[in-house]
């Protein structure tokens, strides 16, 4: 093999290996963008001294009151954006299967509006009721809790037990 030949060949298996990186690159890039906004690659137009995103709820508790065994209930908690990068929710889980909570797949822009709504089933249920819906999304810290509460009488027709 002559230096031309060898030359040409790294020259190719360098530029193959970069366009490769750049890729690696991108996808962490974007990874750490939802992970930690605040540390992100700056390739991404993304101020590495930005505030995080965060959550600025209207509230995050809500008291449904006096209920009857059986119905479903909803609320919305209302957030917005108060960070200067996107805001992503990658997920909401409630502490009971009683509970669903519904929220927004797409990124919340800084200065943007959301909501998280939730949805509590009583069937089954009485007396005092607390549950939690936590949500998982790129602010620090990466957990917020919501809770819902009230309390479950037993239907008009049904009599309590001697």
């Amino acid at each position: 093999m002559n230096l031309k030949s060898f030359l040409i060949g790294a020259i190719v298996v360098l530029t193959a290996g970069a366009c490769s990186e750049k890729e690696k690159e991108e996808k962490m890039s974007a990874r750490e963008l939802i992970a930690n906004p605040a540390t992100a690659n700056n390739s991404e137009g993304i101020d590495p001294n930005a505030k995080v995103p965060s959550f600025d709820f209207e509230e995050t508790m809500h008291d449904f009151g006096t209920i009857t065994a059986g119905d479903k209930v909803n609320h919305v908690f209302r957030f917005t954006n108060s960070g200067e990068v996107p805001l992503v929710i990658q997920n909401a889980s409630a502490s009971c299967g009683c509970t669903v909570p519904d929220w927004p797949k797409e990124p919340i822009p800084p200065g943007g509006k959301g909501e998280i709504k939730v949805e509590f089933d009583s069937k089954g249920k009485g007396g005092l009721q607390t549950k939690t819906v936590t949500i998982i999304a790129n602010t620090q810290p990466n957990t917020t809790n919501l809770e819902i509460r009230g309390t479950v009488n037993p239907p008009a027709n049904e009599t309590k037990p001697n």
